[in-house]
């Protein structure tokens, strides 16, 4: 077979006009001819880390989408349901994937739970993380969250470091704020990569003590626009990734988006795709061609650079894309679940007026890094009110798995005017969060997600709609055109009721993450993240 172009050749940094000679599905051979097609023939992309879970799509599906955009391969952490169902949710993952020809590469989980401080559908221990990283499967121990136990020389966690090392195999870190001699610590300990940097000065210093910056664009956390200056300072430490990205964003591209936004501020093409395709494919180890000879025919093929319009996608020297049309379909899917939880009543989620003020949490657009405020709240004489008016709601996190009663709190930075809105999307455990207003909402928006096992609700007030998440109560088993239609259509309901949060779904999820600053909410209650304990709901003096 043989496929001609103008040829980007990333490692020698030049164009050449000719043509790809594609036998048995690698690159045999790539030949100058001067009357090639008026077209560029580039490396495919590739997504040094994301969760595919948060695109509420199963591997299968989101593949469909993705070669659209022309990535040929993914570095996934299937962290997500790895919470909910442990290894049962990694081998569907993985047996998913394999339906497909987009190049999943998947990491062992690091943290099942990610805290003890919260309740999760699994635990992986070292004996499971050694099953996990002794497969061929499994190329890297996925995202190190847990790193005050890496600086206390938890024995669980410098174990599966160890077992890392004894594969030969990449460990990826966590690390939000970490400095000085405590992120040369945890560099040391064999971690080789971050996506959490909160600013350049410490992402520098990352990079200064040997550890690779993965520059994140996804649905909630988008810090391209704070980090792209260090493209131009150290480009063989960089990588791009989306990390979480919901599958509205997803349907509308993926890698492509972020690599029109570099070029078009004046990046140099060689040094973006090199960030790309070439540094993760080294980093990981991935058996993902870069138009090389002998390499696996992976690529894409584009109108021009400027306008980077994906005309076909190749993996394997297979057209997976073309001519508008996804050239392969999608398995059905066999459901799993792990859900164990019964309705919710007002009087489970009320809170005792006891005097003082309130420790409450403060969400900010864009950012998963939450403040904490110290408030007086309204009450009844009786019972804690909330107060629309000052932006101050309800937030409760319910235990999806052992049916225990909820926590609650209360949240700033939704903007709700009325109603609630409820998940059991919940980063990281996918226990059932909800926020709202009152609490006849928020139990209505609960109890609707209890009802269909697993989804996101809305309750208005006085209507309320849902979408159900039947794999795992996290993911579809639909197209990601009909995920991401009813997704939009469901985030346009929270906004009339009043919040103005550019992916209110996406930053209720991480609300529950307990391995971020500064205040979170587990389902066992209020969590001090600076200080990796519980604290007070009321401030004491």
């Amino acid at each position: 077979m043989k496929i001609s172009g103008k040829i980007i050749d990333i490692i020698g940094k030049k164009i050449i006009t000719g043509s790809l000679i594609i036998q048995d599905g690698r690159i045999e051979k790539i030949i100058h001819e001067d009357n090639a097609e008026d077209r560029f023939i580039l490396p495919g992309l590739v997504d040094s880390h994301i969760h595919i879970e948060s695109s509420m799509l199963v591997p299968s599906a989101f593949a469909e989408t993705a070669v659209r955009h022309g990535t040929v391969a993914v570095v996934s952490d299937p962290h997500e349901i790895a919470n909910v169902m442990g290894i049962d949710g990694v081998n569907f993952m993985i047996e998913n994937a394999k339906e497909v020809p987009l190049k999943f590469y998947f990491g062992a989980p690091s943290c099942v739970p990610a805290t003890g401080f919260e309740s999760s559908g699994a635990v992986l221990g070292i004996k499971e993380t050694e099953d996990l990283m002794s497969r061929k499967e499994i190329k890297y121990l996925s995202e190190l969250m847990n790193f005050p136990g890496v600086l206390n020389d938890v024995e669980e966690v410098t174990g599966k470091i160890e077992i890392a090392r004894k594969y030969g195999k990449p460990v990826d870190g966590h690390s939000p704020g970490l400095r000085g001699k405590d992120l040369k610590k945890y560099i040391n300990s064999g971690i080789s990569t971050d996506h959490e940097s909160i600013d350049l000065d410490e992402a520098r210093e990352k990079i200064g003590l040997g550890m690779k910056i993965q520059i994140r664009e996804g649905s909630a956390a988008r810090s391209l626009e704070k980090f792209h200056y260090l493209i131009s300072e150290n480009i063989d430490m960089l990588m791009i990734c989306s990390d979480d990205l919901h599958p509205e964003m997803l349907k509308r591209g993926h890698i492509n988006v972020l690599l029109k936004r570099l070029l078009e501020k004046g990046y140099d093409m060689f040094d973006v795709l090199k960030m790309i395709s070439l540094n993760p494919v080294i980093h990981y180890d991935l058996d993902v061609g870069l138009l090389r000879e002998g390499d696996p025919a992976d690529f894409i093929i584009i109108d021009s650079v400027e306008a980077f319009n994906i005309l076909e996608t190749w993996i394997n020297g297979r057209k997976v894309y073309g001519d508008g049309k996804v050239l392969f379909r999608s398995p059905e899917v066999k459901r799993v679940n792990n859900f164990n939880s019964s309705a919710i009543k007002p009087e489970d989620i009320r809170v005792v007026a006891a005097g003082g003020k309130l420790n409450v949490i403060v969400a900010s657009d864009g950012d998963l890094v939450t403040g904490k405020n110290i408030v007086e709240v309204n009450s009844d004489g009786k019972y804690l009110l909330t107060d629309p008016g000052e932006d101050i709601l309800k937030i409760i996190v319910k235990d999806r798995y052992n049916d225990g009663f909820p926590s609650v709190a209360f949240i700033k930075g939704f903007g709700l005017k009325k109603g609630a809105f409820a998940s059991s999307v919940a980063h990281d455990s996918h226990n059932i969060i909800a926020v709202g207003v009152d609490n006849q909402s928020i139990c209505q928006a609960v109890n609707m997600i209890v009802e269909t096992r697993g989804g996101l609700a809305v309750c208005t007030g006085e209507d309320c709609f849902n979408i159900e998440l039947p794999v795992a109560g996290i993911m579809s088993d639909v197209p990601c055109g009909t995920i991401a239609e009813e997704y939009e259509k469901l985030t346009e309901i929270v906004r009339e009721i009043g919040c103005r949060l550019n992916s209110p779904f996406m930053t209720l999820s991480f609300m529950a993450l307990l391995v971020i600053p500064e205040l979170k909410i587990s389902d066992k209650g209020l969590f001090d993240v600076n200080n990796f304990m519980f604290t007070d709901l009321f401030v004491t003096e």
